[in-house]
């Protein structure tokens, strides 16, 4: 009995400890469903959430757009992020930061700082020692990294996602492009850690489109591999992906669809953008041109003028596209002259010459990755803003060899809605139908180390090796384990990238550093000395490529095995019973448990068998010899990394650019709590003032209570624009002031228009209720259902609410109106409550009343009429047989009541009540009885 129940107390422990995990997943889970996908572009991002009743949605921005400027304006005091700060580059050009995502993860001697510098001269780029990196320098007090910046952004897609959903949201899937190597994939999460933001998984933009376009088109996925080729020309870059769309067998869930990337090609600095600066450098020369000889400054000194030519350009691109000429126009370009000029499309694509001939070059590039030629793919799809000039799509179709380019997908969004679709399917609060993704690895990333090897008897020497952990296009995520035998003390190893010649020399100075750390072992030998009698079955150090393609070392272990013979011995009864109650509840081994612990081997059979020489088994109280079995411990190794590429931020600067930005978001939402508390300040005193003057006001007021109103009005508008900024508080208070001020003029006001429509509404039900209680007293008395005291208490609220209404309109009659009402509408509904509801009690009773059987005489008759009806209700009555009415046909005699019957034998006729429902009971004929004048 005892073990019974120390049997069942594990379990009752266990079934509530389950259900407390499951009810906190589940009000965790309560708190925030929804999740979010940011498509990161260079030059607009589009935000896209999934809740539970919004399946996949763009959000929409405060202008009610599907795509928000990636561009951020730092002032002392204040930030704007999209349209606004777009707005905000002309008059503010320094303090307005656009394509910062250039800069992510790239130290101050790449050459794309060098590039990005010369696109945006107006932007001051200082040196940060630490990192090598740079920093936006906006003033003296205002300084910005890369990362600090693109946090501000991702913040702001959280806040419109959050508005939209009406929800807070933290799960975010964010895109990034396939080129970004490991240093840019950790800036960007770092980016993501300064927002708030979890980050499910960094997505790459290629991939997630691929996914778009898969998710919409799940039924024309079969076994049968298709290839897709997605030309992606955006902004900032280009990328070309090859992509195989096929049916597999998965172990999970059956037959699924699967992407699986085959090939990417790519340009970072092809994209509307450089299409757009070199029209801007043509306008700039045009102006010039204009006014030579005036002793004009350069344009290109201005930075507010060459912001208005950038914009002005990137309107003119999107024109040309369209059309064969445009007229280019902006008034007040520099020291208030106009500009204006012709650019054809013809100039336009002299212009960007040679960017067109670069167009073929991502599909070289992934088509040779991929190991595919053009015959093998089906379609190529466009996407991304810049495809839509024409001469890219000639090019373009001149290059694939096809007779047309896809346009079957949304260019602007596909990567958003995948990415969004991915967020649904990485959270446990949705069930989406499976997908599979198999990403490609565009750098390949490998091992190296240097070993002492004795090359002839006495002779050592060094040997430099490489082993390959990610090959190029293998699939990821993955994890590898890497296996460093002969080593007995503690060694170094480094991981670096592979081959990377498919890159350019231009490419490879902007990729940065190709190694990125050295790892430092730690305890090794002192392992060795641990086990001394143990084989070493190497250093075993195992890497993880996750679903965001950013590389870890989980850990590094010294392994060792030996051969254990364990000593015979007899388990006693109570040894067995533990060893029972603990397999009962999970105690067996583990794989977890094989590893880090002891190999166990099978136990053998509980029925005992002859053994080969036909011994027979020793008795079960005997010992029993144990065959001998491996042994294998597993120590853990100290690790230190050196990174090479680029530093992440120490925790205690990450934190610092937390708190930054947690603050500016305050400040932020201080500002918008002041501003909303103004205007709703400035709109109550212009809306009173105006009202003052409009004859419903003035008929309810005094010359004296006017001018008091006036005069506080005037005197709260003096102290809101003429005082130093007020806190939220003092502004509602000074709104709370003038609103009870004028709270008795608006009262008076109010009453008198709601005072027609109540007292007709009042003079309805009175009406009504009267002619109810008249027709209920007439109700023959066979038939009446309600009682005296029912009637007179509705007699009584009738009477009491016609003389409340009669006296109060005569008392009201006396008071000038500007005086206090004593007729009140609120008044006024609850005498109309109170009649209702007397009336709606009588109603309720007639529909649910039955009506009483009429008594019959002994020849089976109805009873005659009493003698004090009326002449015109003995006529009206007509007794019919049952089941028949007037207008039906003559039917059958029904068979006769038996002698000596008494009365009530037979189916009464049923008369409507007062209330009785227009529907009556059907009778035999199928047909229903018409209702009499005295039936109300």
């Amino acid at each position: 009995m005892t073990v019974k129940v120390r049997r069942q107390r594990p379990r009752r422990r266990v079934f509530w400890a389950l259900v407390a995990v499951l009810l906190a997943d589940l009000l965790a889970l309560s708190d925030t469903l929804a999740v979010m996908s940011v498509d990161l572009g260079s030059e607009s991002m589009k935000v896209a959430i999934v809740k539970p009743g919004v399946p996949m949605e763009i959000v929409l921005n405060k202008e009610s757009r599907r795509k928000t400027p990636v561009i951020v304006t730092l002032k002392e005091n204040e930030r704007f992020f999209g349209d606004s700060a777009a707005s905000m580059a002309i008059k503010n050009p320094k303090a307005t930061l656009r394509y910062f995502q250039h800069l992510l993860g790239k130290q101050a001697d790449n050459p794309h700082v060098a590039l990005y510098q010369a696109r945006f001269p107006e932007h001051e780029l200082t040196f940060d020692p630490q990192r090598q990196t740079v920093h936006f320098q906006i003033s003296r007090q205002l300084q910005f990294s890369p990362e600090e910046v693109l946090g501000m952004v991702l913040n702001y897609s959280r806040s419109l996602a959050e508005d939209f959903a009406e929800q807070p949201i933290k799960d975010a899937v964010i895109t990034v492009p396939v080129f970004f190597n490991q240093a840019e994939r950790r800036a960007v999460l770092q980016a993501a850690r300064m927002a708030g933001l979890k980050v499910l998984q960094l997505i790459n933009d290629n991939t997630a489109t691929a996914l778009s376009y898969g998710v919409f088109r799940r039924k024309d996925i079969n076994t049968t591999a298709q290839n897709i080729m997605f030309y992606d020309m955006g902004s900032g870059s280009t990328v070309c992906t090859i992509v195989t769309y096929q049916m597999v067998k998965t172990k999970e869930a059956g037959m699924q669809p699967q992407l699986q990337i085959r090939g990417v090609g790519f340009d970072r600095t092809l994209g509307g953008l450089e299409m757009e600066l070199r029209l801007r450098e043509h306008l700039a020369g045009l102006f010039n041109e204009q006014r030579k000889g005036q002793r004009a400054k350069d344009v290109r000194e201005n930075p507010r003028a060459m912001a208005k030519l950038l914009r002005e350009a990137n309107r003119l691109k999107t024109v040309l596209s369209a059309n064969a000429d445009h007229m280019a126009q902006i008034e007040g370009l520099m020291d208030d002259v106009d500009f204006k000029a012709k650019v054809t499309r013809v100039e336009f694509e002299e212009l960007c010459a040679d960017l067109f001939e670069r167009v073929p070059g991502p599909v070289q590039q992934a088509l040779q990755s991929a190991e595919m030629s053009l015959d093998e793919i089906e379609q190529v799809i466009l996407v991304g803003g810049a495809t839509r000039v024409p001469k890219v799509q000639e090019v373009l179709l001149k290059a694939v060899g096809k007779e047309e380019l896809g346009k079957n997908i949304n260019a602007d969004e596909a990567a958003a809605m995948g990415a969004v679709y991915q967020a649904a399917a990485l959270s446990k609060a949705f069930k989406v139908k499976p997908f599979v993704v198999r990403d490609a690895v565009v750098y390949p990333i490998l091992v190296e180390f240097t070993r002492e090897v004795e090359e002839e008897p006495g002779v050592h020497s060094l040997k430099h090796n490489k082993r390959v952990l990610f090959s190029r296009m293998g699939p990821y995520p993955q994890r590898k384990v890497i296996t460093f035998n002969r080593y007995s003390h503690d060694f170094n190893f480094h991981i670096n990238y592979g081959d990377l010649g498919f890159l350019g020399p231009e490419d490879l100075r902007v990729f940065g550093s190709q190694n990125l750390t050295t790892v430092k072992l730690k305890g090794v030998g002192d392992s060795f000395k641990k086990y001394p009698d143990y084989e070493s079955k190497g250093i075993k150090a195992h890497f993880n490529l996750d679903e965001s393609g950013v590389l870890s070392l989980d850990r590094v272990e010294s392994v060792f095995e030996t051969l254990v013979e364990d000593s015979p011995e007899e388990e006693s009864t109570l040894t067995k019973l533990g060893n029972t109650i603990s397999s009962l509840f999970g105690g067996g081994t583990t794989p977890d448990a094989k590893e880090n612990g002891t190999d166990t081997v099978q136990k053998p059979s509980e029925k005992a068998e002859a053994g080969p020489e036909g011994i027979a088994p020793a008795p079960e109280g005997e010992k029993k010899q144990k065959p001998a079995r491996k042994q294998r411990m597993v120590e853990e190794i100290g690790v230190e990394l050196v990174v090479l590429d680029l530093p992440d931020l120490p925790e205690d600067k990450l934190a610092q650019s937390v708190q930054k930005l947690q603050d500016l978001t305050l400040r932020d939402l201080e500002k918008q709590e002041r501003e909303k508390a103004a205007n709703s300040l400035e709109a109550f005193i212009f809306e009173t003032q105006d009202k003052l003057y409009q004859p419903e006001y003035q008929e309810v007021s005094t010359e004296e209570q006017r001018e008091e109103i006036s005069g506080k009005l005037s005197a709260a508008s003096t102290w809101w624009n003429g005082s130093s900024p007020s806190s939220p508080r003092m502004l509602k208070e000074k709104l709370a002031e003038l609103r009870k001020l004028c709270q008795g003029l608006f009262f008076r006001v109010e009453e008198r228009k709601k005072w027609p429509e109540r007292l007709s509404a009042l003079d309805n039900l009175l009406n009504h209720s009267s002619m109810f209680l008249k027709g209920a007293r007439l109700i023959p008395e066979m038939d009446q259902i309600f009682t005296e005291v029912e009637m007179t208490t509705l007699e009584k609220v009738i009477n009491e609410t016609w003389a409340w209404k009669n006296a109060t309109l005569a008392e009201q009659a006396k008071l000038p109106a500007t005086e206090k009402p004593v007729l009140l509408s609120k008044d006024i509904e609850a005498k109309m409550m109170a009649l209702d509801r007397e009336v709606q009690y009588l109603l309720n009773k007639a529909k649910f009343t039955k009506p009483r059987p009429r008594p019959k005489d002994k020849n089976g008759t109805r009873a005659e009429p009493p003698l004090n009806a009326s002449a015109s209700d003995q006529g009206e009555k007509v007794i019919l047989p049952a089941g028949q009415t007037e207008d039906a046909e003559p039917i059958s005699e029904p068979e006769k009541v038996e002698t000596g019957s008494e009365p009530g034998d037979t189916e009464p006729l049923e008369l409507g009540g007062p209330g009785a429902e227009p529907e009556q009971k059907e009778q035999s004929t199928g047909q229903k009885r018409p209702l009499k004048n005295d039936e109300l």
